[in-house]
C-alpha cells in the first residue's frame, strides 16, 4: 500500500480554484485501497507570514472543514494539524544541521523574496526543511506536487539522501507525483485564481456575499442582444469547470444566440454554485458553528500520526546516537 501525504496551505477558506484544483483529485485519490493519504493542516508554515492566534486558528478549522465537507474519510485516512506532532520539529532541527546553506539559499520560496532580506524571517529561509521533516516523518511514499513544489520534493530527498549516506539508511526517499493534469480555474479577473492576487471565489460564502463576488467577474462590453463567444468570457470558463455537459450546451447557446447578457450569465452562474455545493455548503457551516467536531477529528487524527511520527523520529537518533 502506498503512503500519500498532502500538506494542506491554512492560509483561509479554500477558495473555488483549491477545491477543484486540489481537494477533489486528492480525496479521490485516498478513496483508493491501494492508499493510504495523510493529509495536514500546515499551521507552522503559515508562522511565515501570520503573526495572529485568532487567525491563525480560524484558518485551521476553515481549511479542515471544508476538506470534511467534501467528504474526506478520517477513518481510512489520516488527518491531522501539523503543529500537534512535535516529532515534526525535533526531526526539522536535525535535518537543519544535514542542509548545505546553499541549497537553501536557492530555494524559490527564500529567492522570490531576498531582494528585501529584512523581510524574510529565518522560518521562511528553512521552509524547506520543515516540509522536508512533514515528509520523512511519516515514511511517506509518494508527494503530490504541482510543478512548481517540485524543487521542495526534490531538497527533501537530497537532504534524506544525505543523511543516509552519513548515518545508514534511515530515511525512505519520497517519490513525487506531479499531477499533470492540475485544473487552472481562472479567477473574476481571468487570471489564475489565487487569493495573492484576491481575485477569488469562496463558495462557502453566504448568498449575498457569493453574489457580490461574481458579479466582479470582469467581462467585455457587448451589449444585450449581441451574439458572444463564450470560450473567451471569464464567466464561461468558470461556469464550464463544474456544469454538466447539457448545462454547458445550453450556456453555450445562449452566449451564441444573442438576447443573454453578461448579468444574465452571472446569474446561472450562482444559481449552479448553489446547487452543486448546496450540501457542502450546510456542512461547512455546521462544522464552522461547530468547531469542537473539527477538533475533534484533528486529535483523533494526530493521535494515528503520532505513533507513526515517534517511531520514525527514534530510528533516526537511534541512529545519531541521542
Amino acid at each position: 500500500m502506498a503512503r500519500i501525504l498532502t500538506g494542506i496551505q491554512s492560509s483561509g477558506i479554500p477558495h473555488l480554484g483549491n477545491i477543484l484544483g486540489a481537494i477533489l483529485p486528492a480525496i479521490e485519490m485516498s478513496k483508493s485501497n491501494k492508499n493510504e493519504s495523510l493529509f495536514f493542516i500546515a499551521d507552522l508554515h503559515s508562522l511565515t507570514t501570520i503573526k495572529n492566534a485568532e487567525k491563525i486558528k480560524h484558518n485551521t478549522y476553515a481549511t479542515a472543514a471544508a476538506w470534511l465537507a467534501f467528504g474526506f474519510d478520517t477513518k481510512k485516512n489520516i488527518f491531522y494539524r501539523q503543529s500537534d506532532i512535535s516529532e515534526v520539529t525535533e526531526l526539522m532541527w536535525i535535518l537543519n544541521c544535514f542542509t548545505p546553506y546553499p541549497m537553501l539559499a536557492n530555494a524559490h520560496s527564500f529567492k522570490d523574496k531576498s531582494e528585501n532580506l529584512s523581510d524574510v524571517n529565518s522560518g521562511l529561509f528553512t521552509y524547506p526543511v520543515l516540509m522536508a521533516a512533514d515528509i520523512l516523518l511519516y515514511d511517506a511514499n509518494k508527494v503530490p506536487v504541482g510543478k512548481d513544489q517540485l524543487q521542495h520534493l526534490e531538497m527533501t530527498r537530497d537532504i534524506a539522501g544525505t543523511f543516509n549516506h552519513l548515518m545508514g539508511e534511515t530515511l525512505i526517499l519520497p517519490e513525487s507525483q506531479v499531477t499533470e493534469n492540475f485544473m487552472i480555474v481562472p479567477g473574476v479577473d481571468g487570471r489564475k485564481m489565487s487569493k495573492s492576487y484576491d481575485n477569488t471565489i469562496n463558495i462557502f460564502a453566504d448568498e449575498k456575499s457569493l453574489k457580490k463576488q461574481i458579479l466582479k467577474i470582469v467581462t467585455d462590453s457587448l451589449g444585450l442582444e449581441e451574439p458572444k463567444e463564450p470560450d473567451t468570457c471569464n464567466i464561461f470558463n468558470i461556469y464550464k469547470l463544474i456544469a454538466s455537459d447539457d448545462e454547458i450546451e445550453n450556456m453555450k447557446k445562449n452566449y451564441l444566440n444573442g438576447g443573454f447578457g453578461y448579468g444574465h450569465a452571472k446569474n446561472a452562474l450562482l444559481e449552479l454554485i448553489l446547487k452543486k455545493f448546496s450540501a457542502e455548503r450546510k456542512i461547512y457551516s455546521e462544522l464552522m458553528e461547530n468547531t469542537e467536531e473539527i477538533e475533534l477529528k484533528l486529535k483523533e487524527g494526530s493521535e494515528k500520526a503520532k505513533k507513526i511520527a515517534s517511531s520514525v523520529l527514534q530510528r533516526v537518533k537511534n541512529k545519531l546516537g541521542i
